[in-house]
């Protein structure tokens, strides 16, 4: 006997479980399937999640205790897609059966590339080298000659210097920031090569109008520009290691221990060779004998490692953290000499008391290797977090197979 029939109301059927907030990740798999079915590793997703914008406290919105183990999840509960390597290859036209070994197209040897791209990051250097020596060899010189010279030199330069960042372990994806980094890092090293002069002409009074020419710091300007190619090696390094210290982690804290060392190593070994350019060239171009040559040696090299942080930081994907650090080193030697003209006005003279004792001890030069040197230890620090993360370490970007299909999706293409 049926429940109509007994005269009974059946029981109300209960309702099915709504999974939306018992199950917050099923929002996850649907916004990220595509990453999370091409992944072969749950670090690559969670590379994407941190690329997205996923951190440890929005993992804990999800009811995870950071980013691995929410991609540890994402990775076991969405299916694997089948690899383009399994589709049926297309069937080949009715005709007479083509050779089975064409001859291939001509390729370029790779040791031919690897030294065309060395040679892009010598050319700044070299450039330098040469400008200095047509400034020296110009006979009966006059003023519009040298000049010409010089500009012609420094424009020869700096687009060398443009071509070898464009390309190489150094080139930066077009992020926002960019422009900034590019902003405060040519007020950096416009100080550093004319800064000192600068505020040398301001403690004793000056400048003048009409004065002197502005003097250039020389030897610091080549040291700076042969710093390229130490730069895009040690930055090359490091990111091959990175990626292979990737694929080889199983857990973000493993990732971390092993690509720490690295930046740390990367950075010693630029700052030894950054120091040694920089004693070579004032030794050739200015003598760096007395206490100002030694404060301009160290100057140069606490330049030079700022910059490569900042580069590093911002090829990486961190360019807002690389324009804050050479803000802040353009800040303090703005302030330098803010306070010394400052201290011209009546009842401030104390204000340019700090600086004057500086200057007194080790020479104009110490004013950018303070202010550079807390600015790269800022970024040092800075790295050592940013740069442990899975996202800092996307995998190289892999050509399109000549005469056939292109490779697999690359997980940083979802980004």
């Amino acid at each position: 006997m049926t429940a109509s029939e007994s005269g009974t109301a059946a029981p109300p059927a209960r309702p099915a479980p709504r999974h939306g907030p018992a199950d917050p990740v099923r929002l996850l798999m649907h916004r990220h399937r595509a990453l999370c079915e091409r992944a072969v590793d749950p670090l690559e997703i969670a590379a994407g999640l941190e690329a997205h914008g996923v951190t440890d406290r929005a993992a804990a919105r999800f009811r995870h205790r950071d980013v691995f183990s929410l991609a540890e999840e994402l990775y076991a509960r969405v299916p694997r897609a089948d690899e383009p390597a399994a589709r049926p290859a297309p069937e080949p036209p009715a005709g007479p059966e083509p050779d089975p070994d064409p001859d291939p197209l001509p390729v370029a040897p790779a040791p031919r590339s690897r030294f065309a791209r060395g040679a892009v990051q010598l050319l700044p250097g070299a450039l330098a080298l040469a400008t200095v020596a047509a400034h020296a060899a110009v006979r009966h010189p006059t003023r519009h000659l040298v000049a010409a010279v010089d500009a012609a030199g420094l424009l020869l330069t700096a687009l060398a210097l443009r071509l070898a960042l464009r390309h190489g372990p150094l080139r930066l994806r077009h992020r926002p920031g960019s422009r900034a980094v590019v902003l405060w890092a040519g007020w950096t090293v416009g100080y550093a090569v004319y800064g000192d002069w600068l505020l040398a002409q301001l403690l004793s009074g000056g400048p003048d109008v009409p004065g002197p020419h502005p003097r250039a710091a020389v030897a610091t300007a080549v040291a700076l520009a042969c710093a390229v190619v130490p730069a895009a090696g040690c930055a090359h390094w490091f990111a091959v290691r990175g990626r292979r210290g990737l694929a080889s982690s199983r857990a973000l804290a493993e990732l971390a221990s092993r690509v720490r060392p690295l930046l740390v190593g990367a950075t010693g070994f630029f700052l030894g060779a950054a120091l040694a350019l920089a004693v070579g060239a004032h030794l050739l171009f200015a003598g760096a004998g007395g206490p100002g040559g030694r404060s301009a040696v160290l100057a140069a090299g606490a330049l030079a490692l700022l910059l490569f942080l900042a580069r590093l930081l911002a090829v990486h994907g961190f360019p807002t953290a690389a324009a804050a650090g050479l803000g802040g080193a353009a800040a303090l030697e703005a302030a330098a000499l803010c306070l010394v003209l400052a201290a011209r006005l009546p009842g401030l003279a104390p204000l340019g008391t700090p600086v004057e004792i500086l200057v007194a001890a080790a020479g104009p030069a110490a004013v950018p290797a303070v202010a550079c040197a807390l600015a790269a230890l800022a970024l040092l620090a800075r790295g050592l977090r940013a740069l442990a993360g899975a996202c800092a370490h996307p995998p190289a970007a892999a050509p399109e197979r000549r005469g056939g299909t292109p490779l697999a999706d690359r997980p940083e293409a979802h980004r």
